[in-house]
């Protein structure tokens, strides 16, 4: 390598992305009119937060056991009939099994379409039907995970092994018995394993969804921050985490295990 080919000679390239990148933060925060005066002007606004948010009030943590039960029991549930779903629509989602094309682009858009829809916006629409409740954000997390489990199963259905199809086909087996006892034997273990990815994902999720009245801890939180109750708020935030964090521990054993 020549001398002049070294990173020490391509200083202007560099200098040039990062212009670039100035000059587009520059034009975003104008277009914007976002202003970075008032951000350095209520510092100490923010400062004040955080040392409320340091000071978590333990007395509070008995009351947040039965919302907590239920964030937990909504991830569960809704995760559980949003696989239920998913799988028979996964089927039907792949030539593998239909042998169909039309089916299958049939299917894949529908799968699309739900995948399209954001959480919040799903959450907020089903609050105005379904009014505010658990319910709303068993259904939210439900359809949210068809539409993620979906995909990866049926993604999943066309890498097996086709010798079994073949041969089931080859004793004059429908496409139901070919679906019930060559396909599924070779995903139902991955079937398990997104199950428990799905529910570790939606655990954080339905914290979120709470914010809309989808039900859960998340409302919990976001009465405290409405009643400026940071020191509660912080023991929400605390709690949320180590759950979380325990949640996400052991479904990654349990999938370890599974794969």
């Amino acid at each position: 390598m020549k001398i002049k080919d070294t990173v020490h000679f391509q200083w202007y390239k560099s200098f040039f992305i990062v212009f670039i990148i100035l000059v587009c933060f520059l034009a975003s925060a104008t277009l914007t009119e976002a202003s970075f005066y008032e951000v350095f002007e209520n510092l100490d606004q923010a400062v004040a937060f955080l040392e409320e948010l340091s000071r978590p009030d333990f007395s509070y943590l008995p009351k947040l056991v039965d919302p907590m039960i239920k964030t937990l029991k909504m991830s569960a549930l809704g995760s559980l009939i949003g696989v239920i779903f998913a799988i028979p629509v996964s089927f039907l989602a792949t030539t593998v099994v239909t042998k169909n094309v039309i089916i299958t682009q049939l299917f894949r858009l529908i799968l699309n379409i739900v995948r399209t829809i954001p959480n919040l916006l799903l959450a907020a629409l089903l609050v105005a039907i379904l009014g505010i409740g658990d319910a709303t954000g068993v259904v939210t997390i439900a359809i949210f995970t068809f539409g993620m489990v979906s995909q990866l199963i049926y993604e999943t259905i066309e890498t097996i092994d086709m010798a079994p199809i073949e041969a089931a086909e080859s004793i004059g087996a429908n496409k139901l018995q070919i679906a019930v006892w060559s396909v599924w034997p070779q995903v139902m273990l991955n079937v398990l394993s997104y199950f428990f990815y799905a529910f570790e994902i939606n655990v954080r999720a339905s914290v979120v969804l709470g914010y809309v009245g989808a039900g859960g801890i998340g409302v919990t939180l976001s009465n405290a921050l409405g009643l400026f109750k940071y020191d509660r708020a912080s023991l929400i935030i605390i709690t949320i985490f180590i759950v979380v964090l325990i949640i996400d521990s052991l479904s990654e054993a349990i999938r370890r295990r599974i794969e």
